[in-house]
């Protein structure tokens, strides 16, 4: 008789079947903290571990230290890695150029100016919702405003975008390990990358004639003190924020919105209380996280950590969503409530605020100050003006990537849309 062994627990986290709620799966990972895979790769799946391991040195990012990462990475063919796929000092270096233009100490205000057009773009989005009674949250709302605000920051016409959604589909696409024929996905990857990265080619060089206010603008014009960004360094980090600048954003305000509406006292509370905003949306990066493990790292000596040795060569996948609710972390894990991080009477935070919803160490998400501001407005613009929202599918259909998650539609009953405010 011939007995086959049973799938292992992070080979159920992969299966789209558990797409709607991975986290039993990650409560039963963390009883393992470090473990080795069949396939020589090591799931780190407690907070300690993970943080340990972010600011390791030992760890890689550099995709060259492990070749069948390389063939699946995003990064576009032909081009330099972009600096996440970097480590030390190249990564330093060249996150230090670009985000010149794009935060403090040198652009402190270029976030911070943005909220008159975030708060546009979110009004005109959910106007344009009058008159219905059914709306997909994603594709109304999710979805649109995060790509018309990236593609505002980075000076790529509005219009172009339908192009760009097919390629960014079929490059996000080779994130998913498991899904479709892996050889036909690189093929399409492939094919998006090069048409993207062609299109970027002469929107930089436009820019380059003639700058704007825009960030490509800015990077392509740039002579700072480390110098300028070559023009493969420009392309690779072009295609990366683009894609790194809305891709995430759609699942955090997707998660947000659903995890509202599982919760309608929270939903009601945020209608008349707006400053709840931003201590909710620490909480939903905990909670549902838009990103649920960085599965391409690799050891480069061998690494002790919590009683078993990493080998050197090694591929390290990191659950970062799984941490984010360790009980050795964080008290009442699985349970939303965004009043976790308010500070107590005493000026005290009940709980830390050290989740893992935009990862940690140099790699820590460029894009975060961004992305949180974004969820913010969309959650709180959502919350006052959707009239009696109601879920139509609960879960709804998810994506089937297991690390970008979200769902993929969020249908959503309401009884009208009211007034925007002043």
């Amino acid at each position: 008789m011939v007995t086959t062994a049973p799938p292992s627990v992070f080979s159920q986290v992969l299966d789209y079947a558990n797409r709607a709620d991975p986290y039993p799966l990650y409560a039963e990972l963390r009883k393992t903290p470090v473990a080795r895979q069949d396939d020589g790769s090591y799931i780190v799946s407690t907070y300690a571990e993970i943080v340990a391991l972010l600011h390791d040195p030992r760890i890689s990012s550099d995709l060259h230290n492990l070749p069948e990462a390389a063939a699946a990475s995003e990064d576009p063919p032909g081009l330099p890695p972009s600096f996440i796929r970097l480590d030390p000092p190249e990564h330093d270096r060249l996150r230090r150029i670009v985000t010149r233009h794009f935060g403090p100490p040198h652009t402190p205000d270029r976030v911070d100016g943005m909220v008159p057009d975030l708060r546009r773009i979110v009004t005109g989005l959910i106007d344009g919702l009058a008159g219905s009674t059914e709306v997909d949250i994603v594709d109304q709302v999710a979805y649109p405003f995060p790509v018309t605000v990236i593609c505002e920051l980075l000076g790529v016409p509005r219009e172009d975008e339908p192009r760009f959604h097919t390629w960014v589909e079929a490059i996000v696409a080779a994130l998913d390990p498991g899904v479709g024929d892996p050889a036909e996905v690189q093929r399409k990857r492939a094919a998006a990358a090069q048409e993207m990265v062609q299109y970027f080619a002469g929107l930089v060089d436009g820019h380059r004639r003639s700058p704007g206010a825009d960030l490509l603008s800015a990077l392509a014009t740039d002579d700072g003190p480390e110098g300028r960004l070559t023009d493969g360094q420009l392309l690779a980090t072009s295609f990366l924020l683009l894609i790194a600048g809305h891709e995430t954003t759609v699942n955090l305000i997707t998660n947000g919105t659903l995890t509202l509406l599982r919760h309608p006292d929270v939903l009601e509370r945020l209608r008349h209380e707006p400053e709840l905003v931003i201590h909710l949306v620490e909480e939903l990066l905990r909670y549902e996280p838009p990103v649920h493990f960085i599965p391409w790292r690799v050891a480069l000596d061998d690494i002790e950590i919590a009683g078993t040795t990493i080998p050197k060569g090694s591929r390290v996948v990191l659950v970062l969503a799984s941490g984010s609710r360790d009980p050795e972390h964080v008290r009442d894990p699985d349970r939303f409530d965004p009043d976790r991080f308010s500070p107590d009477r005493f000026g005290l935070a009940r709980d830390t605020n050290q989740h893992l919803g935009f990862g940690g160490g140099i790699h820590y998400c460029f894009g975060a100050p961004l992305a949180r501001l974004e969820t913010q407005i969309a959650l709180a613009e959502l919350a006052h003006r959707l009239a009696n929202p109601r879920l139509l599918a609960d879960p709804p259909p998810y994506r089937t990537n297991p690390v970008l998650r979200g769902p993929r539609h969020l249908p959503v009953a309401i009884d009208g849309i009211t007034p925007a405010r002043i």
